[in-house]
């Protein structure tokens, strides 16, 4: 007997990324049981053959398990790297003078290619280049059209094509490179629900992902350079999510700046009513052990008290020894932290101003009604899925359960904290409105007889974005009698 997936009592959501030791569709369906709420394929790793069938057992899940399945496709975006070294690898010593050139021919202890004109370009006289994560610092000294003259500040072993940061400039180049464009065409033909744009500098960056995606997709902006702290409200308020992506981000502010730069994207991102998903690190140490650090438990717990619609996991689930235990554990985490009586208090440090518009006064109406009469649910109706992420934003203390006859935006609100969505046939009326929501939430057990729900809806039905009826109704409990939709 097929033993579908009950929602979740918990409301923050799991991203969990697949990879070489999760990419079966038995991980996949284990991981979503152990608590993944939402999956994502990594395309700098792999090939297109690769990732096709992944995406199949992904979305096979959805008969599976009896709920709608979530897809995030993670661009690589313009990762910058030096090239190659005779032998494969040069020590650096501190204090030497290293040059960065156009020249193609392998490097060694004082020369190496950079094969990326931009940089060239905007770089300045005493700017930063990090190597391989930050292990290594050269400062610039003088610059010229085809080379770069600079002192090692941090020594080390460099090998071949490893990873450069620009800290202390914008790099004028696109945001999505030609390995990219071939990507996203592949990830929309096999209809992933959200592409999330790499290493985002400035807002003009989203553009051309927007319109190349033509609405096929949700657009996640990785905020993972310090020039995008600068603009963060323009960048955030032209996403449909943004992801605090510490691992760059932590390699180019100095470590003593992540944590106020994370609180500050989640608070804007919350502000503005855009998901946000805290990443990079977070139960790292469980790549290797079966156990995370109790600093790791703490970040996770951290994240969740600060609203954060989703915590992801990277290499933990997707390449480490313990997949299905790393999503376990912070599936525990989470449970733990929301149960604690003061999380409510907490998840509303900040005040949520509803716009000056009827949908936007009926969701902050409806978390205050949660609370005056004691209801059970909030059930909301939508066909984009905006209603449902206004409700969302104000963190109600309920479930909230969505109800939408379109596949698409059932699967595109896995990332929206405290939803569960459900496509189903749409409505025509009032009273089937209400009769509709009241077996709804009694099918997916989130009422019982004697118990009231409110019901947000929008007159006439199946208009997008007219959301304009808040109805408060008691079940009686045998509402499920001769109905199986």
């Amino acid at each position: 007997m097929v033993r579908y997936l009950a929602p979740r009592t918990r409301k923050v959501r799991i991203l969990a990324t697949l990879g070489p030791a999760s990419n079966s569709p038995e991980m996949i369906e284990r991981l979503a049981r152990a608590g993944a709420d939402a999956f994502r394929v990594n395309m700098s790793h792999g090939t297109h053959a690769d990732h096709a069938p992944v995406i199949a057992a992904i979305r096979a899940l959805e008969k599976t398990l009896g709920r709608p399945t979530t897809i995030l496709a993670d661009l690589q975006g313009p990762k910058l790297r030096v090239g190659t070294f005779h032998g494969g690898r040069a020590e650096l010593a501190t204090g030497a003078m290293f040059r960065l050139d156009r020249d193609a021919t392998p490097g060694d202890a004082t020369r190496v290619c950079l094969p990326h004109r931009e940089i060239f370009d905007a770089l300045e006289i005493g700017a930063r280049l990090l190597l391989d994560d930050g292990k290594l610092v050269l400062r610039v000294l003088a610059m010229a059209d085809d080379h770069v003259t600079t002192r090692v500040e941090v020594g080390g072993m460099l090998s071949d094509r490893k990873g450069l940061n620009v800290p202390d400039v914008v790099i004028p180049m696109t945001a999505m490179t030609e390995k990219d464009h071939r990507d996203l065409a592949f990830a929309l033909d096999q209809g992933v629900d959200w592409i999330a744009l790499s290493f985002v500098q400035r807002p003009e960056d989203l553009a051309e992902a927007r319109k190349l995606i033509g609405g096929k997709a949700s657009l996640l902006a990785k905020i993972e350079k310090p020039a995008a702290l600068e603009r963060l409200e323009e960048i955030v308020e032209l996403s449909d999510a943004v992801m605090v992506a510490r691992g760059d981000l932590g390699v180019e502010l100095p470590p003593e700046a992540v944590p106020p730069a994370q609180k500050r994207i989640v608070e804007i991102a919350r502000r503005m009513g855009r998901p946000v998903v805290v990443a990079t690190q977070m139960l790292e140490s469980m790549i290797t052990a079966p156990t995370p650090t109790r600093a790791e438990v703490s970040d996770v717990g951290n994240a969740i008290y600060d609203g954060a619609d989703a915590v992801m996991l990277s290499a933990e689930s997707a390449a480490g020894a313990w997949p299905v235990e790393s999503v376990a554990m912070m599936d525990r985490i989470a449970m733990s932290v929301e149960a604690d009586p003061s999380f409510t208090a907490r998840l509303h440090f900040m005040e949520t101003k509803a716009d000056a518009t009827t949908a936007d006064a009926l969701a902050d109406a409806a978390r205050e009604i949660t609370q005056t009469v004691g209801a059970r649910t909030i059930i909301c109706f939508t066909m984009s899925g905006s209603t449902a992420r206004r409700v969302s934003r104000e963190r109600p203390a309920v479930p909230l359960l969505v109800l939408t006859p379109k596949l698409q935006t059932a699967r595109r609100l896995g990332l929206s904290w405290g939803v569960h969505a459900v496509s189903t046939r749409d409505i025509a009326s009032f009273e089937e409105m209400v009769a509709k929501a009241k077996r709804m939430a009694l099918r997916h057990g989130l009422a019982v007889g004697g118990e009231r729900v409110i019901v947000l809806a929008g007159v006439p039905f199946g208009t997008p974005g007219s959301t304009n009826v808040l109805h408060v109704v008691r079940l009686t409990g045998d509402e499920l009698k001769g109905h199986r939709d």
